[in-house]
């Protein structure tokens, strides 16, 4: 039988492995953020292109992206949202989903999280709007 100090060890070794993959999205989002403010995406060509602009011309809902967070790492919030408002307005939605994520992980909540279908739906429908729109006539200051 284990003694209760192994027990810890074992729990302690446990929440280490669950809080890996949320940290590590962490930090890799922080080198992307890093990455993007050092070599700006503004350059033409700086970081390739959108496979979608490059086929079609049409400005897929991520374009704009990378230059939103160069924006937001230069503190230029109406840049950024110039860029690309869908991603400037995910950004705290994403960051609390991260957070929830890594709770779950530090209690070791193994139940899957539940996303209601509405709520989904909601989502990729605000996606294709904004998608279509910024191809547009009348969204084109939408478009990256």
């Amino acid at each position: 039988m284990a003694n209760s100090a192994e027990v810890t060890h074992i729990a302690q070794r446990s929440r280490r492995a669950r809080l890996v993959a949320p940290l590590g999205l962490a930090a890799a989002a922080g080198l992307a953020t890093v990455a993007l403010h050092l070599r700006d995406p503004h350059v033409e060509g700086s970081w390739g292109q959108c496979p979608l602009n490059y086929v079609t011309g049409w400005d897929c809902p991520g374009c704009g992206g990378l230059r939103a967070v160069n924006h937001l790492t230069n503190l230029d919030l109406a840049g950024a949202a110039s860029s690309n408002l869908l991603f400037v307005v995910s950004i705290p939605v994403l960051v609390a989903l991260w957070f929830v994520w890594t709770r779950r992980a530090w209690r070791a909540d193994t139940a899957p999280m539940q996303f209601s279908t509405p709520a989904t739906a909601v989502v990729l429908i605000v996606f294709a709007v904004f998608a279509v729109a910024r191809n547009t006539p009348w969204g084109a200051w939408l478009a990256a």
